[in-house]
């Protein structure tokens, strides 16, 4: 989502992030300490689709709330976790005025950004809106919450791309770069995994024709 209006920016000592899901490498890239991603596909429970109707950002709490109380909103956390040379807004400890994304995941490109510029945005890796209509809307609003704001779930990337995904699952998107399709649909069943978000048959099919190209890869 785009971020707030640029304020004067000065380096300073900001919020430890919520600690990655991951171990280094590209940002928001796994561990693979989850198992095969092609197998667990077969995990996944497939259903229909359900109707959008009750649908809204809302049901999913607070935008960007600090679920896990280190002072800082998720976006933050999620900035400091995949840019690098991040700097801060003078005075804050959170609000990170500007930094790099050295290869943006879905574009492949680097990506140098300043707050308020509208270059970069968290990306809801499965959508909020596509979770609703696979399982999501019978929630309590406690794993609404969790599910919006979990790390798993969520990748700073390329604005411009993230808005032509929109809510599309692996059946209707995949990013740019091919490069990063493996890890991108992994990511996807890890979290629909972790969650319980179903699949339909279409996206299930999908994400067996990306994962069986790099049968090695592994959930983050």
């Amino acid at each position: 989502m785009p971020a707030a209006v640029l304020a004067a920016a000065a380096l300073a000592v900001g919020c430890t992030p919520q600690p990655p899901d991951a171990g280094g490498g590209a940002p928001g890239g796994g561990s693979g300490a989850g198992g095969p991603a092609l197998a667990a596909v077969d995990t996944l429970t497939v259903k229909g689709r359900a109707p959008k109707t009750g649908y809204a950002r809302e049901e999913f709490g607070r935008a960007w709330a600090d679920t896990d109380g280190n002072g800082c909103g998720t976006r933050e956390d999620i900035l400091a976790r995949d840019a690098t040379d991040v700097r801060y807004q003078d005075g804050e400890r959170c609000r990170v005025a500007r930094g790099v994304l050295p290869q943006d995941p879905y574009t492949g490109r680097r990506i140098v950004f300043a707050r308020g510029d509208r270059k970069v945005d968290i990306d809801h890796v499965v959508a909020l809106s596509d979770a609703w209509q696979k399982g999501a809307r019978q929630w309590d609003a406690g794993k609404r919450l969790r599910f919006a704001n979990d790390p798993l779930n969520l990748l700073a990337v390329d604005a411009s791309a993230n808005r032509r995904k929109g809510d599309g699952d692996t059946a209707t998107w995949l990013p740019p770069s091919r490069e990063y399709r493996c890890r991108y649909v992994a990511r996807q069943v890890a979290v629909k995994k972790k969650y319980g978000v179903w699949v339909t048959a279409a996206e299930r099919d999908a994400m067996k024709r990306v994962l069986n190209g790099c049968p090695g890869e592994r959930l983050p």
